[in-house]
């Protein structure tokens, strides 16, 4: 039975890592480059989304649910697509190659559609966590005299960041996962290793199993690493 799982002729065998383990190693580092790439830009445009969600302007409202209402309702193949083909079609970005194997012509449109994807549920989590302070701490802010701003900027969004951090976490797994899209295109991270190799040596099952187990591997800890910092975060509360 493991024969017929494991040999060398098996339904699963890795007797292509020898000579395609590379692709692997390439597209882990990618895929990380991907990931943490995208939700590190779309903090700063999230974080303006979310502020426009909680002002009292009801245009100002409507564009930013606008925003998150399209981009949480679409699909983020479609949105890469678009942005791919259609956006990236204006602006030309030169091919140039990176770390020997990143080429920017195609990293940099992943990278944006990612970016923005992951900008409306990052907006969402700032919100929430925004709300979560009580409000109490921006009434004694504007009693010291401080502006609206201020009382955001030095009282509550310290505290917010408090309640997002373990959010945030887990949004850079999601894009860890969501980033394998991103091999439709070419863009050479695990599924694009896991494909090219199952399509060069017509091993269909193998590949695509290490690629679940380097995916395993990279997120499993991650959650792990996330739930240790909430629970730390719950024992200074009580504290």
């Amino acid at each position: 039975m493991s024969e017929f799982f494991f040999g060398s002729a098996g339904f699963i065998n890795f007797n292509f890592l020898p000579k395609y383990g590379m692709y692997f190693i390439q597209g882990v580092e990618y895929t990380l480059l991907l990931s943490v790439g995208s939700v590190l830009l779309a903090i700063v445009p999230a974080l303006v989304l979310a502020l426009m969600r909680l002002s009292k302007n009801r245009l100002v409202r409507g564009l930013s649910g606008a925003y998150i209402a399209v981009f949480r309702s679409t699909p983020l193949l479609v949105q890469l697509t678009i942005i791919y083909f259609g956006v990236f079609y204006f602006i030309k970005v030169p091919n140039i190659i990176i770390f020997g194997f990143v080429d920017l012509s195609r990293f940099i449109p992943g990278v944006v559609a990612l970016a923005l994807n992951s900008a409306a549920y990052v907006a969402e989590i700032i919100r929430a966590g925004i709300l979560a302070v009580d409000f109490g701490q921006t009434e004694a802010a504007r009693s010291l005299g401080l502006s609206p701003l201020q009382s955001m900027r030095l009282v509550v969004l310290p505290q917010a960041i408090k309640n997002i951090l373990p959010a945030l976490a887990n949004e850079v797994i999601t894009m860890v996962k969501e980033s394998s899209i991103c091999s439709t295109y070419g863009m050479m991270e695990i599924m694009w290793a896991a494909k090219t190799v199952s399509g060069t040596t017509y091993i269909s099952v193998g590949p695509f199993v290490l690629a679940a187990l380097i995916y395993f591997c990279i997120n499993f800890p991650a959650g792990k690493a996330i739930e240790a910092i909430e629970r730390r975060m719950r024992r200074g509360d009580r504290r």
